[in-house]
């Protein structure tokens, strides 16, 4: 059964929700909707909630970015698909994923297809195994033109 809160007992709920871990405007609206709250009352909170700074988009984005790019080395495609799924703006997306640092991006791509190689090394087709890394690196996020690049490397 869902919770029926007033817009007045609501808001400090949602500040707590906010301060305890960066969430982005949809994660919250679902959230407000929740405590039983229509769309106008939802949206006078996020209002607040922005005003007062607990609410910010593109912090959301540049922090969930280097999260996941960092814990779980996901490349810039998935992490672009995960955003877009949580409805965060083109520009907060294009401004979160340009705070990616090039050269670590690339050593990630790397280091995880060193890892992936060393996985496969008892692959004897060797197009078996280059499409095996080609892949699980997509399946990371990563572009396909950089997977080519270091592919191509590998052999």
């Amino acid at each position: 059964m869902q919770q029926q809160l007033t817009p007045r007992q609501a808001l400090p709920k949602a500040k707590h929700y906010c301060a305890y871990q960066e969430r982005c405007h949809s994660e919250v609206k679902d959230k407000l909707y929740g405590f039983g709250l229509n769309t106008s009352e939802a949206d006078q909170i996020i209002s607040t909630l922005i005003e007062e700074n607990y609410l910010n988009e593109e912090r959301f984005a540049i922090l969930y970015t280097g999260g996941h790019f960092r814990t779980k080395d996901w490349g810039r495609v998935k992490i672009k698909y995960q955003l877009k799924k949580k409805m965060v703006s083109d520009y907060c997306i294009k401004k979160a994923l340009a705070s990616i640092n090039v050269e670590e991006y690339v050593k990630t791509l790397t280091r995880l297809a060193e890892q992936k190689l060393k996985i496969l090394r008892n692959e004897k087709n060797q197009f078996i195994k280059h499409k095996k890394l080609q892949d699980y690196l997509l399946q990371k996020g990563f572009e396909t033109d950089l997977i080519k690049e270091v592919v191509n490397k590998k052999r």
